[in-house]
């Protein structure tokens, strides 16, 4: 039975061959045994080096960056807001503000947040609209970016900005944005400080405005990105922008808790913004008020009378540190147009030259020929070039250089005289002749040697051909004409010259005009590039291609009054800060002295004194009353073919104690006796607490009645500046931030 059991189990694996697989693997093959221990060992180290790996990169996490992951931890947490500082206040000496704050409710938009909805956030737009009062359409073009196709209004910001939509929101409107944010997606409303301006338009050139931050600014600027809040606004022009970043202050950082579904449970930690200083600036607002008053009557007397004129400029400096005291440039503008967004329509008129360029600032940016005022230099020149300042000279009604005639203003003739003389009746042909005289010294047109070339070095020794170094952004730099500039605008407009050398001007319609033109321009293709004695006589009484700003005549004349210093004119005094404990002076900066001896600078202020008394501005000045405050001062009239002359009168006071500097020019409005010096006269009669009033026989011969009774009617009134003494100490700062200033408690 046994046996049977044994052959059956041996016919079965037989058949299935486990038997002979069984015997096959009873031993292995050749190599076999030491291939699987070599499989084992790699997978063993393959496990090794993963555990080294995982471990090292465990250390990396933990150690080396455990802090960095920290905070990411902490920021699912916790959500820093920017919080922005208050903007510091720009007020004058005397504490009385200039610009200052006001909280308002504003409704803005978050640009992509509205973009990335199906309708561009149209609908979202229109409730907007609805709630606001503002037709959907004015919105939509505010929620456009400004670029050079896109005309305004647009935002002029960053696209990451909120994007203001409305200002001066009422409270109720507010509330209904507020309390349904389901309705009004991506739509904020807050409260935001905005600029006020009190004085309206007063010193707008001067002052500048503010503009949301571009992503231009945010890219360029390392201080705004690390405190941007989506919401700053910087200095655009004038001081806002020079003292930007103190008037801007430091933001402030409030970190909030959040829960996962990103709702703030609490505070974490707060670090307070610190609120910008304020900027106490020389301006005096009650001078500047008189200053633009008078320029403006001038400018429309001017009109009256039959002249072109639609602008004009007027500064007032302090001559013993240069401190602008008051700077008038009009036309002129209100800067709270750029609160909220700008028109079109007022965007182009501010840029427009019909309608004046009102944002340019003529005092610092305007470049015109001097005329007679620049005679000043001129008569230094014509000392240090060899000339006697006690010599007497011939004032003819003309003299010829050349093949060319140089006259006196209408053909004046005044026989001898001195140079003091000179300067007090404005005879041109004395200062042809010294410069004609240093021309033909210095070679002529084809020098031999190095020209000694006094009078442009006399000119640039009084601060002319450069700019003034002011604290204003864009000064212009004016213009002395050299042999060098004279072959380098040769060589410019060689081309151009000779062309029209040929062709003449058929554009131009007085033929005695073109057949000019063409007579200059053949001179010019061929031996332009000279210094002519023509070039020279013109230089010599503020004409032909010499060009300066009112702020370096004024600078100029406040040096003559001073004994010979110049300064950096500073509008900004000190900055303050908010509690009133920090102040930061700006100190006056000495630019130089005016290169003349004493004797020369003694000699032209007794000229200068002269001029208001019997001189070509004593119609202007008659019955002011110089046993008070004498006026030291020049007229100018700078003539243009073609057109009417510009009227300038530069001048200082008290002549025999200066305090201030002033200077008016009114393009294409006259003479400086008859337009500028009238206006000066008008600022010093408001500095001062003068009527104005006349005698009546000296008004009566002078044609000036009407005039004389419209003073009279006026009666006392109350000096702007008592005694014309810039204030020279700070403004108190109150408890409650505010300046104690007069008329503060009013």
């Amino acid at each position: 039975m046994r046996q049977e059991r044994k052959e059956r189990r041996y016919f079965r694996d037989a058949r299935s061959g486990a038997g002979a697989r069984s015997g096959a693997r009873s031993a292995p093959l050749p190599g076999e045994r030491t291939t699987g221990r070599a499989g084992m060992i790699a997978a063993q180290v393959l496990v090794l080096v993963l555990l080294a790996v995982l471990t090292v990169r465990l250390w990396y996490l933990q150690v080396p960056m455990g802090d960095h992951y920290a905070k990411l931890a902490a920021s699912n947490r916790t959500q820093d807001l920017i919080v922005p500082a208050t903007r510091g206040l720009i007020v004058d000496a005397a504490g009385r503000p200039m610009v200052g704050n006001r909280v308002e409710l504003v409704v803005s938009a978050d640009f992509h947040a509205l973009r990335k909805r199906e309708d561009g956030g149209a609908e979202v737009l229109a409730r907007v609209a609805e709630v606001v009062g503002e037709p959907v359409e004015e919105l939509q073009k505010r929620m456009r970016l400004c670029g050079p196709e896109v005309s305004r209004p647009c935002w002029p910001g960053s696209p990451y900005q909120p994007v203001t939509l409305a200002e001066g929101v009422e409270p109720q409107e507010a509330l209904q944005i507020l309390e349904r944010r389901e309705d009004f997606p991506g739509i904020s409303a807050q409260q935001l400080a905005v600029r006020d301006y009190p004085q309206g338009g007063s010193a707008a050139q001067v002052l500048g405005y503010l503009q949301p931050v571009t992503q231009e600014e945010l890219e360029a600027r390392e201080e705004l990105r690390a405190q941007f809040s989506g919401v700053d606004q910087v200095g655009r022009d004038g001081v806002e922008a020079v003292y930007d970043d103190r008037l801007r202050g430091t933001a402030g950082v409030r970190t909030l808790a959040v829960n996962n579904r990103g709702e703030v449970t609490g505070v974490v930690r707060e670090q307070a913004p610190e609120p910008g200083m304020h900027l106490v600036t020389h301006l005096d607002e009650r001078v500047q008020e008189v200053t633009e008053k008078a320029l403006s009557n001038g400018i429309k007397k001017a009109r009256a009378s039959g002249k072109p004129t639609e602008s004009g400029a007027a500064v007032v400096l302090d001559v013993r540190n240069g401190g602008v005291v008051a700077m008038a440039s009009l036309p002129s503008y209100d800067p709270s147009v750029w609160n909220g967004g700008i028109d079109q329509k007022t965007f182009d008129e501010l840029l427009s030259e019909k309608a004046g360029n009102p944002l340019t600032s003529r005092v610092t940016q305007g470049q015109y020929p001097p005329a007679s005022t620049f005679k000043v230099s001129s008569l230094a020149a014509g000392v240090a070039g060899g000339a006697d300042l006690k010599g007497t000279y011939a004032c003819p009604s003309s003299i010829t250089v050349g093949n060319r005639s140089f006259e006196n203003y209408e053909g004046t003739t005044h026989g001898s005289l001195s140079l003091h003389r000179a300067i007090v009746v404005s005879c041109n042909t004395v200062f042809y002749q010294l410069a004609y005289d240093q021309w033909k010294s210095d070679g002529g047109s084809a020098p031999t040697k190095e020209p000694a070339d006094v009078f442009r070095s006399t000119a640039e020794g009084f601060g002319f051909g450069e700019p003034t170094g002011i604290d204003l952004p864009h000064e212009a730099a004016g213009r002395i004409p050299s042999r060098d500039w004279k072959k380098e605008l040769w060589e410019a407009t060689k081309d151009e010259s000779c062309k029209r050398a040929e062709e003449g001007y058929p554009d131009v319609d007085d033929p005695q005009r073109a057949s000019y033109l063409r007579s200059v321009a053949k001179e010019n293709c061929t031996d332009g590039y000279r210094w002519r004695a023509g070039d020279a006589v013109n230089f010599s009484i503020g004409q032909g291609d010499v060009l300066v700003t009112p702020l370096q005549l004024a600078r100029a004349y406040a040096a003559i009054a001073n004994g010979g210093t110049l300064w950096e004119p500073r509008v900004g005094k000190a900055l303050v800060s908010a509690d009133g404990e920090q102040v930061r002076q700006i100190e006056p900066e000495k630019a130089g002295e005016l290169p003349v001896s004493d004797e020369v600078l003694a000699y032209l202020q007794s000229a200068l004194t002269e001029v208001p008394k019997s001189g070509t501005a004593a119609g202007a000045f008659n019955g002011f009353p110089q046993d008070e405050v004498s006026i030291a001062g020049k007229t100018g009239s700078a003539s243009a073919m073609g057109s009417e002359s510009s009227a300038w009168f530069a001048s200082y006071a008290p002549a025999d104690d200066p305090r201030l500097a002033v200077v008016v020019l009114v393009p294409q409005g006259g003479t400086g006796g008859e337009t500028a010096a009238p206006i000066a006269r008008e600022i010093y009669d408001g500095i001062y607490g003068f009527t104005g009033e006349k005698d009546d026989e000296a008004a009566e011969e002078a044609g000036e009645g009407g005039e004389q009774e419209e003073r009279e009617e006026r009666g006392p009134v109350e000096p702007a500046l008592p005694g014309g003494e810039p204030r020279s100490d700070l403004p108190k700062v109150r408890p409650d931030g505010s300046f104690d200033h007069p008329g503060a408690d009013a």
